[in-house]
């Protein structure tokens, strides 16, 4: 639950374009949801209620942050790609999550593949690492974020593409 409302914090100070205390948000957010699992697997707690939540909660954040840049910025070049990035994003959920899903159903998941995650989650190009780092430099220098959601959006799409030619090959 930190790092969920840190992160519509961070969306918030991106809007009211106050971007040290947006990063700062942003990065808090994003070390207690590094952590959650992680605790919870230590302290007997980790649950699929857990996990689904994580991932809910995460993605509502995922989504405030580019629009909260948008809305600070209040650029229609950044409104538009915001939107792409937003695009790209729907179209990825689907991509990963439904295959995610298969490999669960045929029991090529978590369990097989020894992920400590509650269910499997395909590699892509674009996961968690890159995009802390572009929603960071988007939130400290909101005038580029255009071009940072422009390249994230390519990153997601190549990440999308990545996904279904895998699953030719997993779902075969």
């Amino acid at each position: 639950m930190a790092g969920f409302v840190l992160s519509l914090m961070a969306a918030t100070a991106a809007w009211q374009v106050w971007p040290a205390a947006a990063v700062a948000c942003w990065l808090a957010g994003r070390t207690f949801d590094g952590l959650d699992g992680a605790v919870a697997r230590r302290n007997g707690t980790a649950s699929d209620l857990g996990g689904y939540s994580d991932l809910l909660l995460d993605t509502v954040g995922y989504a405030a942050v580019p629009l909260g840049i948008a809305f600070g910025t209040d650029v229609r070049t950044t409104w538009v790609v915001t939107a792409v990035l937003i695009a790209t994003f729907y179209v990825n959920s689907v991509s990963w999550l439904m295959l995610s899903a298969l490999l669960e159903k045929r029991a090529n998941g978590t369990e097989r593949r020894g992920e400590q995650t509650s269910v499997t989650m395909p590699v892509g190009l674009i996961e968690g690492a890159e995009t802390i780092v572009i929603f960071t430099i988007a939130l400290a220098i909101p005038s580029i974020a255009a071009w940072c959601f422009g390249v994230m959006a390519v990153g997601v799409t190549l990440s999308i593409l990545q996904r279904a030619f895998a699953a030719r090959t997993l779902l075969s």
